[in-house]
């Protein structure tokens, strides 16, 4: 059952969803903040309406005076403004010892249980009205010594909500019309912005567009967004990452079909020799001619692969304690045999401490050490010997090299270089191999030429 990756429907769009969010948050931020403005308007007016009927009240009652044994009110033009004025808004009624002193109209009965003010709504004859109810003493003046007839009074006095009620309903008009005001601007202006918003996310993506296979080295530019920088510097390490790896695997397969090319080409000729015109050699050596071809090939194969391996990361290292002196003696042991088939000769100038250890990874280090053994024992003149110094936190491997030159050192270490077309079996990737080895040891390898001497030197840190 095939199954196809290569495009996958888009379920939302990110431009809508901030949209409706950010819309949704504006509406219900601006909604919560006039539903407290309107709550807190209705609660400072209430206070104040409440403020002023109860001064008015207060004053008709400052205006009750015991007089004479008698309770009356002070009859002028004060309390005339008090007790009549806006007589359509106002309804009172002032009683005292149970005796009506005065009214403008019926009230029920809510007596104030103390000395504090009680004000509360009160419907009559449907009319909605705010009443404030009282209880005080009326002020003596005048009873030549003579006891008040009455000791408390209590005064009923009601305001109409009207005005208070049309005012606060003209607040929270405007507060509901500047809302949906708001709700609208914001409805308008939020797509615009969301999309100026992400202007950044549509010059990556058309950045994007731009980079491949067929663009190497192309990246994503750097923009001055603050979120957005992170995530480019991400995206640029990975496409760093996937061109090196493009990189090794073109130099892999350029470097394999040039080899292979010049080995089955050689073969291929060896073959054609014998079939058209026997040489006269008998089949085991030619076999053996052949079998040497495809060692070769299967040497460079395994070489290049061990060094895009390490390269790449894939060959990590596994540090731990490894003593020099063994993984040296090993080394040369294994290109004795083709060193003394080439009559050439090793000489220990310094042998490793018996006791000497360092950290590092055993498979890598033998890989160096292998690469430059070998490539000496490969290139170093018939007869000459090659010497191996060993210091507290060095290797150095020296060899006769006539024919290399000081501007030849920068191309050592490259893949596939040879001096001259000679050294067959060796593809030249010794050098390759060991540089990227010491590498990943965070060893230092470096080469130079003394008196006609190419001289490799392995440090690393004590």
């Amino acid at each position: 059952m095939n199954r196809s990756f290569d495009t996958v429907p888009a379920t939302f769009s990110l431009r809508k969803r901030l949209t409706v969010w950010l819309a949704l948050a504006v509406i219900v931020a601006v909604g919560g903040a006039a539903w407290v403005v309107d709550w807190r308007v209705d609660a400072d007016m209430s206070q104040r309406f409440d403020a002023a009927l109860l001064a008015r009240a207060q004053a008709l009652a400052a205006l009750v005076q015991v007089e004479d044994g008698k309770v009356d009110i002070d009859n002028t033009d004060k309390t005339a403004w008090a007790v009549h004025g806006a007589a359509d808004r106002v309804v009172y009624d002032l009683r005292c010892g149970g005796r009506l002193l005065a009214r403008s109209g019926e009230l029920p009965l809510r007596a104030s249980t103390n000395a504090r003010p009680r004000i509360a709504d009160v419907r009559v004859n449907g009319r909605l009205l705010r009443m404030a109810t009282l209880r005080f003493d009326p002020v003596a003046e005048g009873h030549n010594g003579a006891e008040p007839a009455v000791q408390h009074c209590e005064l009923r006095y009601a305001l109409e909500r009207a005005s208070l009620d049309s005012m606060l309903q003209s607040i929270d008009v405007i507060l509901l019309g500047s809302l949906l005001g708001a709700c609208v601007l914001v409805l308008l202006a939020t797509p615009w912005l969301v999309r100026r918003g992400l202007q950044p996310l549509t010059v990556l993506s058309g950045a994007m567009a731009k980079i491949g296979p067929d663009t190497p080295g192309g990246r994503l530019p750097a923009g001055h967004s603050r979120e957005l920088a992170p995530l480019v510097a991400r995206f640029n390490e990975v496409l760093e990452r996937m061109d090196a790896g493009l990189q090794r695997e073109r130099q892999f397969a350029s470097g394999l079909a040039h080899e292979f090319r010049t080995r089955l080409a050689e073969l291929r000729v060896l073959v054609e020799v014998e079939i058209r015109c026997a040489s006269g050699r008998d089949m085991t050596t030619v076999l053996g001619e052949v079998g040497s071809i495809g060692a070769e090939l299967e040497a460079t194969v395994s070489a290049l692969l061990q060094l895009t391996r390490i390269q790449s990361g894939l060959e990590q290292t596994r540090l731990e304690p490894v003593a020099l002196d063994p993984t040296l003696t090993r080394v040369l042991a294994r290109h004795g045999e083709v060193a003394r088939t080439r009559s050439v000769h090793f000489q220990m100038q310094a042998e490793p401490d018996a006791e000497s250890i360092l950290t590092a990874d055993p498979v890598l280090l033998e890989i160096v050490l292998d690469n430059l053994i070998g490539n000496a024992v490969a290139y170093a003149p018939t007869g000459t010997t090659i010497a191996v110094d060993c210091a507290a936190c060095s290797v150095c491997v020296a060899n006769q090299a006539p024919e290399l030159q000081a501007s030849d050192l920068a191309n050592l270490g490259q893949r596939f270089w040879r001096k001259h077309a000679q050294g067959t079996g060796h593809a030249g990737l010794g050098l390759a191999l060991a540089s990227a080895a010491a590498l990943a040891l965070r060893m230092t390898l470096a080469f130079e030429l003394r008196d006609g001497s190419l001289r490799a030197s392995l440090r690393w840190s004590s």
